[in-house]
């Protein structure tokens, strides 16, 4: 794949917005079907510009209005916004305190960094193949909730462009929520809890939720390759101490010398989950058992969202088709029947897309010299939105449009 050079953006960007962004697509989503009147209207857009310069309450009157304006500042970052009672563009000439964000799709951010004290791998911004399972995890979790135990429709998972995944709930009834109901959605979806002094994150009742069965379910079907193998939890002391911090104190002794004499992590964890199943279950409020295990395998594994980015109707988020300015990769949606296969570095860079629009629009020139150049233009842009292998494979498209 193409190398990407910061320094070549402000070009490629130009290029980007000129020909490759899915505008009708886009407009198609966020207009809703234009049932309810001045819907994509009094929508909230933010650009980020060269050198951070940050504009918020950027609203437009239609697609083409979005287009000339989107090739005019070729900003470095787009986010939406809630959708207010009067157009953002003109928030300034609204009587004090009668500009209200209304509406926003229901959203969720889930960030690598959030991992850091249990990824062995990656630290920060980096991330690899071991810990991007954390991610697949987290979209399998997560979305088989929001489908199944709140019976919400319209869901689209988003590549951030770097190090996560951001998912947009787009049912009519989800984006006129409060920002209370939002809290009690990521609320329920929350198990991990507790900062960087709290060693012990997950603590489970008694009664195991059936959200957290399922949860359990799903994590148990990458445990082994991800955490034993993978991110090799347990393989050795100073790694194993922080595991030994999450079980009662009096199981310690035991678990250090036995593990000692095991060879790898997954003949400790195997030694972990006998010894959990028979130690006394009377210890004050401490569980043994499965319970044992579950709460280490969740505070591991489980997903970690950050829930001001869900409760506030008015909190903007990335949106899909930006382009991430230091990698250079595209938001591209992630196809839900293929999450497994989902790999962020196969996904394209915008140098990459450039360049391939550059040899196909050359090709397309010596081919056909004699044809009037904006209907090959046309031609190519149609090209790479349903037809590269690159950046706008069919389903990116589907995903979008089935959100109407």
């Amino acid at each position: 794949m193409e190398p990407f050079d910061p320094a070549e953006l402000p070009e490629l960007l130009k290029l980007y917005y000129r020909r490759l962004f899915p505008y009708a697509q886009y407009y198609r989503w966020l207009n809703y079907g234009g049932v309810v009147k001045n819907y994509f209207q009094h929508r909230e857009f933010s650009f980020t510009l060269k050198d951070d310069i940050y504009i918020r309450y950027q609203s437009f009157n239609n697609q083409s209005d979005l287009e000339k304006e989107m090739q005019k500042m070729n900003p470095y970052k787009i986010d939406i916004g809630a959708v207010y009672s009067h157009r953002p563009n003109q928030h300034n000439t609204v009587k004090l305190g009668a500009f209200q964000a209304q509406e926003k799709e229901l959203v969720f951010d889930i960030d690598m960094t959030d991992y850091d004290d249990v990824r062995r791998c990656c630290s920060s911004a980096d991330i690899c193949s071991k810990c991007w399972t954390l991610m697949t995890m987290a979209i399998r979790i997560i979305d088989r909730a929001l489908k199944e135990d709140f019976g919400f429709k319209h869901r689209l998972w988003v590549y951030s462009g770097r190090r996560g995944v951001h998912c947009w709930v787009c049912d009519e009834s989800v984006r006129k929520l409060s920002s209370a109901v939002r809290s009690g959605i990521v609320e329920y979806l929350s198990l991990v809890k507790g900062g960087q002094d709290v060693k012990k994150k997950v603590h489970l009742s008694e009664n195991v939720h059936p959200f957290v069965r399922k949860s359990i379910s799903i994590i148990k079907k990458y445990f082994e390759g991800y955490a034993l193998v993978g991110q090799d939890i347990l393989e050795n002391k100073e790694s194993w101490d922080k595991i030994l911090a999450l079980v009662p104190e009096t199981m310690h002794n035991d678990l250090q010398q036995n593990f000692q004499k095991h060879h790898s992590s997954l003949q400790r964890w195997e030694y972990l989950k006998k010894a959990a199943s028979q130690c006394p279950s009377n210890i004050k409020n401490e569980k043994c058992g499965p319970w044992l295990e579950w709460e280490i395998m969740l505070q591991y594994c489980f997903p970690r969202l950050d829930i001001n980015v869900s409760k506030g109707i008015n909190h903007l988020l990335k949106s899909p088709f930006s382009v991430h300015p230091k990698t250079g990769r595209i938001s591209v949606p992630i196809d839900l029947q293929k999450v497994d296969q989902f790999d962020p570095f196969a996904v394209p860079t915008i140098s990459s897309i450039c360049h391939e629009l550059d040899a196909i629009f050359t090709s397309e020139v010596e081919k056909e010299e004699n044809q009037a150049e904006s209907d090959i233009k046309h031609r190519t842009r149609g090209r790479l939105i349903y037809g590269s292998v690159t950046l706008t494979q069919a389903f990116y498209i589907d995903i979008l449009l089935s959100l109407q």
